[in-house]
């Protein structure tokens, strides 16, 4: 038996657009969270996991280098022993690359992809490369103190190799979800880009490949290999957001999820704008998005998101019934 946590996020700094891939996160300052923790415990975990503005705290954590089970060099998980990684990432690797334009990219999904293919044509200035995705989290939690593991793929192309560069220089591991060297001429196997666009007033636009496909980018990846599986169970947690559904196969995602539970992996889970989209979307992703919400042992969400999952505008309440009948939820506000 769990017992979870719901954690409701401030509010976005701005809506998410109504067009193209969001697949930003924000850090938002500690002044501006107005719930300020949220304590759960597992019958999984040791001791409790407390959450709040002012990072994590994990009972009798250790603070190992992320080395020690991702080696950047040459992307192989070492088993090293048990639990030696604070959080591991899953998915939603990409690198952010941010324009100025004097415009933002039309509505019609035929014109945006023509007007990214114009991007495309040549790379732009290192200068306007971000590691985007999750790399922010797994950047914001090392910076914090905590040993990290991303988990995901990255092509082995001139993006690929600096958003490994950059993990490697915040003291992040790597570990490729795929099980075999891939052809790095296949567009497919190519890092995944997310186009971000400004506008002389300041608008942000969001163009990725990902919004031009029915599929995952990596749908061709059909299971756990040894080495994330390593990474999973030598980790306390696992983070997951909903734009890894862009990455990865809903069945591929939940593998990782019931690996995670099985070997005593606490799920972090933020469904972020996607959750919307994963509640009416296909049957298996209706099926693990609601596995993600019933197996996580923390949620995280702004009011807005647990609105749209949920129907219900008062923030506590959506968060109650997302975990009613379920688990028992312990919040602590003040």
């Amino acid at each position: 038996m769990h017992i979870h946590g719901a954690v409701l996020k401030p509010p976005e700094p701005a809506p998410a657009p109504c067009h193209g891939t969001f697949r930003h996160s924000y850090l938002i300052p500690a002044a501006s969270c107005k719930l300020a923790s949220v304590v759960f415990t597992t019958a999984r975990s040791r001791g409790p996991l407390v959450l709040s503005c002012k990072g994590i705290q994990v009972s009798d954590a250790k603070q190992q280098s992320s080395s020690s089970i991702g080696s950047l060099s040459n992307g192989v998980a070492k088993s090293v022993g048990v639990k030696e990684v604070d959080v591991a990432t899953l998915g939603n690797l990409c690198v952010d690359i941010v324009l100025s334009v004097p415009h933002l990219p039309p509505a019609s999904l035929d014109e945006r992809k023509k007007y990214m293919e114009q991007f495309s044509a040549s790379p732009p200035d290192k200068k306007n490369w971000e590691a985007g995705g999750n790399c922010n989290m797994a950047i914001a939690a090392s910076r914090l103190g905590l040993s990290c593991v991303t988990i995901g793929h990255v092509g082995k192309e001139i993006y690929g190799n600096f958003l490994v560069d950059v993990l490697q220089n915040e003291n992040i591991g790597m570990v490729q979800m795929d099980k075999d060297d891939n052809d790095m001429n296949n567009v497919s196997c190519e890092t995944l880009l997310c186009w971000v666009l400004v506008d002389h007033s300041q608008r942000h636009g969001f163009c990725s490949r990902a919004d031009f496909c029915q599929e995952p980018a990596f749908n061709w990846m059909s299971g756990l290999s040894h080495e994330v599986e390593i990474a999973i169970k030598h980790s306390k947690i696992l983070f997951c957001n909903g734009y890894g559904f862009d990455d990865f196969s809903p069945s591929l995602l939940t593998s990782a999820l019931n690996y995670a539970v099985e070997v005593g992996t606490a799920i972090f889970f933020d469904p972020g704008p996607r959750g919307r989209s994963l509640s009416v979307g296909s049957p298996d992703e209706q099926s693990a998005l609601d596995l993600f919400l019933r197996m996580s042992d923390v949620l995280l969400l702004t009011s807005d998101e647990a609105q749209s999952l949920t129907g219900i505008r008062d923030p506590i309440r959506a968060g109650k019934k997302l975990l009613r009948n379920v688990y028992h939820v312990r919040l602590h506000l003040r």
